[in-house]
């Protein structure tokens, strides 16, 4: 079990983590979800003992962070944003080196790796800074968990690696899940967050709710549509001027808007046609953790 108590880090007027308090259960894949500057690299760095908090505590299996910072860094597995394994190095060479700092051999923990590395094997003998994005996100993982740690910390492991990579690398999380390994990962890709057990949504170093996707979802207790039409970037400009309206976002071909009650498609339609833009469809949608967080985010700044 980990656990964070009201833990606060800032740097200089920059608050990045406010009196966060998570508790993330033995055996839990538990995703903390947010955007670039949310406070999430922070927080992480604070629990693999990289950087001390200001204020707060962390217990990792029992032990303080700050105070048994050793057997905190001898028993978790972290894989930072961005890649730092040895550039110069293979593949193979980055692997003993790192299992060798941990006092053990590739041998001994393979079975760990197996799954990860034969999709890597075929470039041992390759630089690493020669692989694809996809290639180093496996290397990393398997050197973050060739030790044999009881938690695997991920810093947005799925930054930057294309889609087919993304839904790789989530398989393999789960694979190791189901093994027994307690995962912490964060991502700014809102629907990763349906991936894990529970979530925390982190905006501007503050948790605005923890639970799992489902019951996020299914807090959500405004009426959301989902509308297209020939111009979006117009309409969602238009649409973003009314009051009528609490959340009006753009959402992959069309736009998210959400209100206190239902509306009709008359009315939306009479009103884009007076800014200059005609509706091409509109439907009530079913939220996504992207509106609830949007919708959490309004609430906070109320």
């Amino acid at each position: 079990m980990i656990v964070f108590d009201k833990v606060c880090k800032s740097y200089g007027q920059k608050v990045a983590v406010n009196e966060v308090s998570i508790i993330v259960n033995s055996g839990e894949l538990f995703g903390l979800i947010g955007p670039d500057g949310a406070g999430k690299s922070s927080l992480f760095r604070m629990l693999t003992t990289l950087i001390l908090p200001d204020s707060g505590s962390m217990t990792f299996q029992g032990h303080d962070v700050v105070e048994d910072y050793q057997y905190v860094r001898s028993n978790v597995g972290y894989m930072p944003g961005s890649f730092s394994l040895y550039q110069d190095l293979t593949v193979e060479e980055n692997l003993n080196f790192f299992a060798t700092l941990f006092g053990t051999t590739v041998k001994e923990n393979y079975d760990l790796i197996r799954d990860i590395y034969v999709q890597i094997e075929p470039y041992k003998n390759r630089r690493a800074g020669a692989l694809s994005g996809g290639m180093k996100q496996k290397l990393a993982l398997c050197c973050a968990l060739i030790h044999k740690p009881e938690v695997l910390v991920l810093d947005e492991p799925t930054t930057g690696v294309d889609a087919v990579s993304r839904k790789e690398f989530w398989e393999m999380l789960n694979r190791l899940k189901k093994g027994g390994l307690t995962i912490l990962v964060s991502t700014a890709y809102m629907d990763e967050a349906t991936l894990c057990d529970r979530v925390a949504l982190i905006q501007d170093g503050t948790i605005m709710a923890i639970d799992t996707p489902l019951e996020l979802i299914q807090s959500f207790n405004h009426v959301l549509y989902a509308i297209k039409t020939d111009n979006n970037y117009a309409a969602l400009k238009a649409l973003q001027q009314s009051d009528e309206f609490l959340q009006v976002q753009p959402f992959g071909d069309s736009i998210h808007v959400s209100t206190d009650a239902p509306i009709s498609e008359q009315m939306i339609n009479d009103y884009l046609k007076e800014n200059g833009v005609v509706m091409n469809d509109m439907h009530q949608a079913i939220p996504t953790i992207e509106d609830c967080f949007m919708d959490l985010m309004l609430t906070t700044n109320d």
